[in-house]
């Protein structure tokens, strides 16, 4: 084959060798590839109800009346058993107000699409745990005598366990003198939380910061590890704090109601 190729004509030469390549990309291009599109999701107040409900409830304590918000924030992306081309793909590459993401940073591999979504939940179950955890060691309530019951519908992963965690202690706490932990702002973020109070990174930042904004959040809580990723498409008017553990977060919101100029940001 090399011998003839080599007497064609350099023009001809040129296209046989090409229609092979040709034919590669055009099979890459319809081929499924493993990666989602997400979009901002709805957020939802930590410190309100949900579907009727509240959705902390403590008993075994006072509880306080509060005010301002604490959302916590979502993503929504297509499904993990759905497909995207090549060309797909592309159509949303360079949106502002959307990302391809690889699948695996969405959902777990392995498993239907049920399993996956019954994960998720389960996910959430455990989040819920380690944020009651988390606030009540953080108060130094006893978890015996004080019980806290956390209802959100709908939503899977443990990325809302900050949000959790700090609106037990907003309802039970305060900013520690009196007033609002928020200080009566919509302050929104995501986190993953630990039982000892660590926060983690989750994913999808630029997207949850954008529909923080746009549910009229002015302050949102981001895991440091993911500064960088929150600030490329940061919405105007909307500050950015990171936070490492409960402890960061609720002192840089108590500084934060007290109009103090030594508030971290990224």
């Amino acid at each position: 084959m090399l011998s003839r190729l080599t007497r064609l004509p350099r023009p001809a030469a040129l296209a046989v060798c090409a229609a092979p390549v040709l034919a590669l990309f055009a099979v890459a291009a319809l081929a499924p590839l493993p990666f989602v599109v997400a979009v901002p999701g709805p957020t939802a107040d930590v410190l309100g109800s949900d579907q009727g409900k509240p959705v902390i409830t403590v008993t075994g304590a006072p509880v306080r009346d509060t005010k301002g918000q604490l959302r916590m924030t979502t993503i929504r992306a297509t499904g993990p058993s759905s497909t995207m081309t090549l060309h797909e793909l592309v159509d949303h590459w360079f949106r502002s107000d959307q990302a391809v993401m690889p699948r695996e940073s969405v959902y777990p591999s392995g498993g239907s699409d049920q399993q996956i979504e019954e994960h998720n939940l389960e996910e959430m179950v455990q989040s819920q745990s380690a944020a009651a955890a988390a606030a009540l060691g953080y108060l130094e309530k006893d978890p015996k005598d004080v019980k806290v019951q956390l209802n959100l519908a709908d939503v899977g992963g443990p990325s809302a366990g900050l949000l959790f965690s700090l609106g037990i202690v907003d309802k039970l706490d305060g900013d520690g003198s009196g007033g609002d932990l928020t200080g009566g702002r919509s302050i929104a973020g995501t986190g993953t939380i630990s039982a000892d109070g660590a926060v983690g990174a989750v994913g999808g930042v630029g997207l949850k910061t954008q529909a923080a904004r746009r549910d009229g959040a002015e302050v949102f809580l981001v895991p440091k590890a993911e500064c960088s990723d929150a600030k490329s498409e940061l919405p105007r008017g909307l500050r950015l704090i990171p936070v490492t553990s409960l402890t960061d977060a609720v002192d840089s919101l108590r500084a934060l109601g007290r109009d103090e100029a030594a508030v971290p940001s990224c």
